[in-house]
C-alpha cells in the first residue's frame, strides 16, 4: 500500500470475513495488518488530507468531518458483527505499516487485556429526555392579548390577563416544571439502576447539549451498558418495557455498538500521548 495508514480498530484474527463490498475513508477498502496475534484494520488515505496541516484545515469543514466519521463508524459496525473490535479515535494515522506495528507492539498488553475483558460483549446506549413544554398561548402573555384592538384578538380574550395574573401563572408553571424535572430525574435514576443490574458494567456520560445534538427536550439520562451479546435480546426487551412507565418522557435505545465506553483506550491514549495523526 502507498500513502498514510488510517487505523480504525485493533482486534484478534477474525472468525469470519468482512463484507466484500465494505469501504472506509474515501471509499478505500479496509485491510488487515497482522502483528503478534493482533490485527489492525487499516486503509490508505491521502497524505494531503490527513497530514497535520490537512487535518487542521478539515476541522473547519463540517461536511468533511461528518463524512469521515460515517465512514469510520461503518467499518467499526461491520467489525462488530464478526468480532470484538477496539475502536481507535477518529483520524489515527501512521506513515507506514511499520508505524502501525510499532504501535501494536507498544500497546500489546493493553490491547490483549481489553480484548479478553470485552470478548463476546457489546455496548448499548440508553437516553431519557423530557418533552419540551408547550409555548404559552399568545393571549396568556401579559400585554399581548386584547390590546391591539383587532377583532381576532378580542374574540380570543375579552378580558386580557393582567400583569399580576400573568406572573402568578408563570410562577405556577415554573413550579410544575421543576416538579416534572424532579420526577424525570427520579425515573432516570431508577431506570439506570434497573438496567445496570442486567448489564456487566455501566457508564454515566454527561447529559447531551440540546443545542449541539438537536434532540428535543432535556437529557436526564445518557448511559452506556456492557451486555453479553447472547443476552442482548433480553436487555432490549427490558428497555422496551420501561417505555410504558416513562409517563411522558422519551426513552431512546441505540446499539449494539463496539464497547467504546468500556475499552479503557481513552485513558491509555492519554497515557501514551496518542492523538489524531499519531505516528507520522
Amino acid at each position: 500500500m502507498t500513502g498514510l495508514r488510517y487505523v480504525y480498530a485493533v482486534c484478534r484474527p477474525l472468525g469470519a470475513p468482512l463484507q466484500a463490498q465494505l469501504t472506509g475513508i474515501g471509499g478505500a477498502p479496509p485491510a488487515l495488518l497482522s502483528h503478534r496475534g493482533l490485527i489492525a484494520v487499516v486503509s490508505t488515505v491521502p497524505e494531503a488530507d490527513f497530514c497535520e496541516e490537512g487535518l487542521k484545515a478539515h476541522l473547519e469543514d463540517l461536511d468533511w468531518l461528518a463524512a469521515t466519521a460515517r465512514a469510520h463508524q461503518g467499518v467499526i459496525d461491520a467489525l462488530t458483527t464478526v468480532t470484538t473490535p477496539l475502536p481507535l479515535r477518529l483520524a489515527t494515522v501512521f506513515r507506514d505499516d511499520s508505524g502501525v506495528r510499532s504501535m501494536m507492539e507498544a500497546r500489546e498488553t493493553d490491547f490483549l487485556h481489553a480484548l479478553d475483558r470485552l470478548a463476546g460483549r457489546v455496548e448499548w446506549g440508553v437516553k431519557v429526555f423530557t418533552e419540551p413544554p408547550p409555548e404559552p398561548a399568545t393571549d396568556e402573555r401579559a400585554g399581548t392579548a386584547g390590546t391591539a384592538g383587532t377583532a381576532g384578538t378580542a374574540e380570543k380574550s375579552d378580558k386580557p390577563m393582567s400583569g399580576r395574573d400573568y406572573l402568578r401563572r408563570r410562577r405556577a408553571d415554573t413550579r410544575a416544571h421543576e416538579a416534572d424535572l424532579q420526577a424525570a430525574e427520579a425515573f432516570a435514576d431508577a431506570l439506570h439502576q434497573r438496567l445496570g443490574a442486567h448489564a456487566e458494567a455501566s457508564r454515566l456520560h454527561p447529559p447531551q447539549n440540546a443545542s449541539l445534538s438537536g434532540a428535543r427536550g432535556r437529557n436526564v439520562l445518557n448511559a452506556a451498558y456492557l451486555v453479553p451479546r447472547d443476552r442482548s435480546e433480553e436487555f432490549v426487551e427490558l428497555v422496551d418495557r420501561t417505555k410504558d412507565e416513562a409517563g411522558g418522557l422519551r426513552v431512546e435505545l441505540t446499539g449494539p455498538w463496539a464497547a467504546y465506553s468500556f475499552s479503557g483506550l481513552a485513558e491509555e491514549d492519554a497515557r501514551h500521548g496518542a492523538s489524531a495523526g499519531e505516528g507520522r
